[in-house]
């Protein structure tokens, strides 16, 4: 008899953020023989980052959209029960795209192996592709000294609390945006940010001043038009931009757009960050992070929804912003 795995699927096309009713679970037929060089694998931890979504519509760095039936993007974490490729052993832990599968059967080529001991869903997050992003931003395409004030916005999520909290490490004041004060609280609480300000509340602008009184030297940004209208008259005198993520002109596809006088007047420097031109270096980074992750010097906040059923209303819930912290599957 031919095994089976379940697996979350797009029930139709979609073009608008995603809701739990998009989706449909099947059961996915496995191959009665492992293929050479592919691995099937026991899929125990699926991200959900806010890009799935994107690629979800096809608005996501040229990507095609999955189409409806199709294995659905997000990286997992998932363990060996069967392999037919040399280099991959029962039992070694792996990171790729397996889909939204319980179990699935990939080429063993497109994986990249994870250390169990220094963490599981953590190569999802902290040690992957966000705390990649947030290195990135803080330590190549910008220079930060101690006594600098850094801001970013969106900062509960994984990218923008990390990247407070690499500031930090490099001796700069932490200054974190975010939309409630329980977002606020995850920035200051557990990301340890100095000063994190609500933009739902009514004259945040006056309490960004009041949190960044020298002004912002460094600025993360993840959102959009609405918080660089605010942060950008803050900009010190050759500060320093990094346009990361622009959320809120996913949906609509409406253009994000700077005051160019402004920014010649502020002599700032502005850098465009695409984290794939850095995959290769993914090893320095984890480097570095290690050793403060286990001594707490950097930590992660997750929003984890368990059994592989609930994906699709997790995803809803990224699609609206309503994830406190990282958004996890438990798969198994």
């Amino acid at each position: 008899m031919t095994r089976t795995a379940r697996e979350v699927v797009l029930a139709h096309a979609i073009t608008e953020p995603a809701t739990a009713a998009d989706f449909a679970l099947i059961d996915r037929p496995l191959p009665d023989t492992l293929p050479p060089g592919s691995v099937h694998v026991r899929v125990r931890w699926l991200s959900l980052d806010p890009y799935v979504g994107q690629v979800l519509r096809g608005r996501h760095m040229g990507e095609a959209a999955p189409a409806p039936g199709m294995p659905l993007p997000g990286e997992g974490i998932g363990e060996i029960l069967a392999s037919a490729d040399p280099d991959h052993a029962v039992g070694d832990h792996v990171a790729g795209h397996f889909g939204w599968a319980e179990e699935a059967v990939v080429q063993a080529s497109a994986l990249r192996k994870v250390d169990a001991a220094q963490g599981t869903f953590e190569h999802l997050g902290i040690l992957g592709m966000p705390g990649l992003t947030a290195w990135v931003g803080t330590t190549q395409l910008s220079r930060i000294e101690p006594g600098m004030t850094f801001c970013v916005d969106a900062a509960a999520g994984l990218v923008g609390g990390t990247a407070g909290q690499i500031a930090r490490l490099l001796g700069a004041r932490a200054v974190g945006i975010a939309g409630g004060a329980d977002k606020c609280a995850i920035v200051t609480g557990t990301y340890g940010f100095d000063a994190c300000v609500d933009y739902r509340q009514d004259g945040w602008s006056d309490r960004l001043a009041e949190a960044a009184p020298g002004g912002i030297d460094v600025h993360f940004e993840n959102v959009g038009q609405k918080v660089l209208d605010t942060v950008l008259p803050r900009l010190s005198v050759n500060g320093q931009v990094i346009l990361c993520g622009l959320a809120d002109h996913y949906g609509d596809g409406r253009p994000a757009l700077l005051n160019a006088g402004l920014l010649v007047g502020k002599r700032a420097t502005v850098r465009g960050l695409v984290v794939y031109d850095y995959v290769g270096r993914r090893q320095e980074w984890i480097d570095f992070a290690l050793p403060h992750l286990r001594e707490g010097r950097l930590v992660e906040h997750d929003d984890i929804a368990d059994g592989l059923e609930a994906a699709p209303l997790q995803m809803e819930r990224v699609a609206a912003g309503t994830t406190r912290g990282r958004p996890l599957v438990r798969v198994g």
